[in-house]
């Protein structure tokens, strides 16, 4: 058993993964940082300028995500960043001809479609109108 549960953490080392109590613990402490910096600056309020208390939460906000960065599903979630930057970069864009003539004609059916429910809602209160005005 000893055997086995070494041999598993042989290989998540290897693999560049941190066991459940590493990775927990720096999820832990990722969240207590988050909490300080939203609670302090809060608490803090009063006690100090502005200037300060921004520096302190950019400082702690950093000092979270840094270590959140390096828990597996923070490499995991930077990978997936990686991979969608070099995705975007495959893409073709349209050009700028297209993407102008693409806008016009979107505006132009949003008048139009304005321009239709417009007189729908006339008519409709034209009808209801005269539906009032009958004495029965």
């Amino acid at each position: 058993m000893a055997k086995e549960m070494q041999k598993s953490s042989e290989k998540t080392e290897q693999n560049g993964l941190k066991s459940k109590g590493v990775n927990g613990t720096l999820w832990a402490v990722s969240l207590a940082l988050f909490a300080t910096a939203v609670i302090g600056n809060t608490y803090f309020s009063t006690h100090f300028a502005l200037i300060v208390r921004v520096l302190l939460l950019v400082v702690l906000i950093i000092a979270a995500v840094g270590l959140a960065a390096i828990t597996n599903q923070g490499q995991k979630a930077i990978g997936f960043i990686k991979d969608s930057r070099q995705e975007l970069r495959k893409i073709i864009w349209p050009t700028r001809q297209e993407t102008t003539q693409t806008t016009l004609i979107v505006a132009a059916m949003c008048v139009l479609v304005a321009l239709a429910l417009w007189g729908i809602d006339s008519l409709i209160v034209t009808v209801i109108n005269f539906l009032t005005s009958l004495r029965f």
